[in-house]
């Protein structure tokens, strides 16, 4: 009988979407998860400037937002609200909003990352403008990344296309 009340329990939770403090995402979920809920914070892999280097970042798929797994019946929903990170659950008037299943049953099934799926700062063939050194002003055209901190680019010196490598510190998007 137990096993069969589990069954029904589940059947009848839904998807609903909270509104988290802006940067508090990742407390919210992980305070959310300690008290016991179902949550959903997908997240995407991004490479960044940062310091003058580009590092790989982990960073929400919707900021501000993650979603969780509730039963209209059986789930405590009081806690939620005061959970550290939590704004609000999102609602329409008085009630709570679901989620479609189809939206996340979609979401669950694409959240696994793999290498071709991670956002990069850089990509050959972007423009870029050098911000120091000899070069400092000049628009390129990215033709290959060396490592963490060093770039390849071809540059119009000259009225030539001439290769040159610069520190990635030294790039910027025009």
């Amino acid at each position: 009988m137990g096993l069969y009340d589990s069954q029904a329990s589940a059947e009848c939770a839904q998807w609903y979407l909270i509104q988290c403090k802006g940067g508090e995402s990742f407390r919210a979920a992980s305070h959310l998860e300690n008290q016991g809920y179902h949550v959903f914070h997908p997240v995407l892999a991004v490479q960044r400037k940062r310091r003058n280097k580009l590092v790989w970042l982990t960073e929400p798929l919707f900021p501000h937002y993650l979603f969780i797994e509730l039963d209209q019946v059986a789930s405590n929903w009081r806690p939620i609200r005061s959970t550290r990170g939590v704004l609000r659950l999102v609602t329409f008037g008085n009630q709570p909003a679901a989620v479609p299943t189809y939206i996340m049953e979609t979401l669950l099934q694409n959240s696994v990352q793999d290498e071709a799926s991670k956002e990069v700062y850089f990509h050959v063939g972007d423009a870029v403008e050098v911000t120091e050194g000899p070069f400092k002003g000049q628009l390129a055209q990215l033709t290959e990344l060396k490592g963490q901190d060093r770039a390849l680019l071809l540059l119009t010196l000259l009225n030539r296309p001439q290769q040159v490598e610069v520190p990635i510190a030294h790039l910027q998007k025009p």
